[in-house]
């Protein structure tokens, strides 16, 4: 197993590349702090990891506030006594997201906020429980829009998932002799409910599919694999990396027929 022995917080767990990395985490021998804002979610994802024999408990938190930050983690260590990895997964792809003209400022912030912000606050109240034991390895979810500009505009979400790279990388250096593995997981596009309700139309979906060489939208159980390398002992050479899972799309000049 392995994680076997590991103690996982992760947040956005409630549905998506949250949901399906805490049921694989679990199956893997981690206990698991499931965190989402969305209550139902959250508990139904701590329900599937019981009837899989997996230990997990619920925390109700907005990553955007850094008290629900601080009580996640303080939540992580009563219930299971340590901490050894933090998925800073949680974010939002808002509807009224577009290009910088008509992007209002409020879906600017909201967007920061929780995508960046939220980051941010894992770390703040994450890494001193990761200190304590002994290192561990964190994971924050990035975008391929960090690395490329997206062909749909979603001027708020692009940047923030760019600064969750820079952030990653400076965190990296910062901890690197502590034991403490900082990456930033980037995912092309996927069959989520996040991602298809904001190319909520055919036309929409053609645009994003016709750049992605394999030809499909990735699938979250996909990411939960790429993720469960990062956050085992596997990945142990690796920190301040940018690990892409994107069906070739940052790598494709032009789309292959």
């Amino acid at each position: 197993m392995r994680l076997k022995d590991k103690v996982a917080l992760i947040t956005g767990a409630g549905s998506g590349i949250g949901r399906e990395s805490a049921l694989l985490f679990s199956a893997e021998g981690a206990k698991v702090v499931v965190v989402d804002v969305v209550d139902a979610a959250g508990n139904e994802t701590v329900s599937m990891i019981g009837k899989n024999g997996g230990e997990a408990c619920y925390v109700h938190a907005d990553v955007s506030k850094a008290a629900d930050c601080e009580n996640m983690v303080k939540v992580a260590e009563q219930s299971f006594g340590k901490l050894n990895v933090l998925f800073n997964n949680a974010g939002i792809m808002h509807g009224d997201d577009d290009n910088a003209m008509t992007t209002e400022e409020k879906v600017w912030d909201l967007t920061m906020n929780v995508n960046l912000k939220g980051v941010f606050l894992g770390c703040k109240y994450g890494i001193p429980a990761l200190q304590r034991a002994g290192g561990g390895s964190i994971i924050n979810t990035a975008s391929f829009v960090a690395l490329l500009g997206a062909a749909t505009p979603q001027i708020a979400y692009t940047a923030s998932k760019g600064g969750v790279l820079a952030m990653t990388r400076e965190l990296a250096m910062i901890h690197a002799r502590q034991n403490i593995r900082v990456n930033a997981l980037c995912p092309g596009p996927l069959r989520t409910k996040l991602l298809m309700d904001f190319l909520n139309t055919e036309a929409k979906k053609q645009r994003r599919l016709v750049h992605i060489p394999m030809g499909r939208f990735g699938e979250a159980k996909e990411m939960a694999q790429a993720a469960l390398f990062l956050a085992s002992d596997e990945s142990s050479y690796m920190t301040g990396a940018s690990f892409v899972v994107d069906g070739g799309i940052t790598a494709a000049y032009v789309t292959p027929e």
